[in-house]
């Protein structure tokens, strides 16, 4: 298979993975606003942190990349964490503040999509940073969720959720500062051609 075929690939594992991923994004939210049927929402939700971690092992092992990979697995994520913190800012358990500092780096980094396509650039490369702090993030809103209720787990779900929550948006910004980084390096070089 030629390197632009593979890269073309519409039908591998990992894609597969990262659309049941997406196809559970609507399922969670009805989930948690719906009947409340909390273990089934965090069921999903661990399902989705499994395939997360699944699908890039298989893609790297197995020769699977894609481009349409590149673009539905970070889709996924996002609308996980969107969804999530929707659905518990809703149900109350996570406070607006920490909703707006996530949607607010959203903004600051979607605000160089003009920039970038003008100087003839699609997306920024996503780094490592930037996937470990969706990491500490799908792992933080479980955990905060778990929090919320009132087991024996609860208090060490809070504890735990709230470090993974914070450490995860101190990193999401940090990532977001390496973007602005890699998009002025970027228009620097488009403009020396």
């Amino acid at each position: 298979m030629s390197e632009t075929s593979a890269e073309n690939r519409i039908w591998t594992v990992p894609n597969l993975l990262s659309f049941l991923r997406l196809l559970g994004v609507p399922v969670f939210l009805w989930l948690v606003l719906g009947p409340k049927a909390d273990g089934w929402a965090i069921a999903v939700l661990a399902f989705a942190g499994f395939t997360d971690w699944l699908d890039g092992k298989i893609a790297r092992a197995f020769n699977q990349t894609s481009r349409l990979g590149r673009l539905i697995d970070p889709a996924a994520d996002k609308l996980y964490v969107f969804a999530t913190i929707l659905a518990l800012l809703l149900r109350g358990v996570i406070p607006w503040w920490l909703v707006a500092i996530i949607l607010g780096r959203e903004l600051f980094v979607a605000s160089f999509i003009p920039v970038l396509r003008r100087h003839g650039y699609r997306a920024l490369q996503v780094h490592f940073l930037g996937k470990a702090a969706m990491f500490n993030l799908m792992y933080a809103f479980p955990l905060l969720f778990l929090a919320s209720h009132s087991g024996w787990y609860a208090d060490i779900a809070r504890i735990v959720g709230w470090a993974f929550a914070l450490w995860g948006t101190g990193l999401y910004w940090w990532a977001g500062a390496l973007y602005v980084i890699q998009v002025r390096r970027l228009v620097t070089s488009a403009k020396k051609e």
